[in-house]
């Protein structure tokens, strides 16, 4: 069976309308230069797995974003300094040597920020890790490889 050229263009158009990205979608972050060079060298250094929960990256692709388990935990790299540094009464973990404060967030799990680095990492985790912090020391070697401290 032939189809003429707009039948065909229409198949093709149907197909590709079909095609989806169901990848999570997270801003990327417009950093520095010099903190989008640390970001990018760690970039190459992340895990393939955190829990056991494999790399998916999100939507769009940079160099300053990653994630694993479609979404179950985000990390962004580059990003603004939070406003809630400032607040002397914010919560902070170490793990493996790297600093963060913790944000909980309203209705979701919380997230996470280097202290004291050249570019602030930030990472955030579903409501399933409120309570583990074991996925941030997934991340203190490459973060302390690729992203100086201040001090």
């Amino acid at each position: 069976m032939f189809l003429g050229p707009s039948a065909a263009v229409l198949v093709l158009a149907a197909a590709g309308c079909s095609l989806s990205d169901d990848r999570p979608s997270v801003p990327v972050p417009t950093p520095s230069a010099e903190a989008a060079a640390y970001c990018e060298a760690l970039h190459e250094e992340l895990p393939e797995t955190v829990l056991e929960l494999e790399r998916s990256d999100p939507s769009p692709d940079s160099e300053l974003t990653a994630g694993w388990g479609d979404g179950a935990i985000v990390l962004r790299c580059g990003v603004p300094r939070p406003a809630k540094m400032d607040d002397p009464q914010s919560e902070g973990v170490e793990a493996d040597g790297v600093q963060w404060m913790l944000e909980e967030r309203e209705g979701s799990g919380p997230r996470f920020t280097t202290t004291y680095r050249k570019a602030y990492v930030e990472v955030t985790l579903d409501s399933t890790y409120a309570h583990d912090i074991t996925p941030l020391a997934s991340f203190a070697g490459p973060v302390s490889k690729t992203v100086p401290g201040k001090f």
